[in-house]
């Protein structure tokens, strides 16, 4: 019996949906720091280790798993906004990209792949996010928790970054770092190539799984994406 992941290497991709944090920036650290001060505002204690394996889940699923508030609560709001200012402030100004993303982007672009960013990320975060991965110029189509009812890991962001590229799901290709993309892709009936540049390794179900983006370049012809 074949696997599932063999299934997805004899797809012909014409999109690829990119996740930013842990994937195109190294971010998952900073994110996790920012919402145990979020937390601490409220006085509610939350230690690091707990968020951490959270991060790539939308806000409005891991507060709710981590604390009692709920995400139409003004509390949740709060720790939004305190979060979002902790992040911004202290955060980003120290976030680098990842090794070799513009070059993949490139390459991929050179391929006549179509692109598009899904995240979880806050919409207000998404164009100094993609500034700080060097790719703001060449990634300039998103879809973020801001445009649907639910984020990572259920399926609604892959889904809306599907329907905005005008393909089949069995056409795209999901990259992202956490076990929520590939649970959310999978959803959404995509397949995802997982990145440990993240700090995860997660990754049952994967087509496939690659250091960070410099190594799935090297590797791209070998990849689910085939020879362009």
């Amino acid at each position: 019996m074949r696997r599932a992941e063999d299934v997805y290497l004899d797809r012909m991709y014409k999109g690829v949906i990119f996740d930013i944090d842990g994937t195109l920036v190294d971010s998952n650290d900073a994110h996790a720091r920012a919402w145990v001060k979020a937390f601490a505002d409220e006085h509610i204690t939350v230690p690091f280790d707990q968020v951490r394996p959270l991060i790539g889940m939308g806000s409005d699923q891991m507060v709710p798993r981590l604390t009692d508030v709920q995400k139409d609560s003004p509390t949740f709001k709060r720790l939004g906004e305190a979060w979002k200012q902790h992040f911004q402030a202290e955060e980003m100004p120290h976030l680098k990209a990842q090794p070799g993303v513009r070059a993949l982007i490139e390459r991929l672009q050179e391929r006549g792949l179509r692109l598009i960013v899904g995240t979880s990320a806050d919409e207000a975060l998404v164009a100094d996010l993609l500034r700080v991965a060097g790719v703001d110029d060449l990634l300039t189509e998103y879809t973020t928790a801001s445009d649907v009812e639910s984020s990572k890991p259920e399926p609604d962001i892959v889904q809306a970054a599907v329907t905005k590229l005008g393909l089949a799901p069995a056409e795209v290709l999901m990259v992202g770092d956490t076990p929520f993309d590939i649970e959310s892709a999978h959803k959404a009936g995509v397949a995802t190539v997982a990145l440990r540049c993240g700090g995860d390794t997660r990754f049952e179900g994967a087509a496939a799984v690659y250091a960070d983006p410099q190594e799935w370049l090297e590797q791209l012809d070998q990849s689910p994406l085939g020879k362009g």
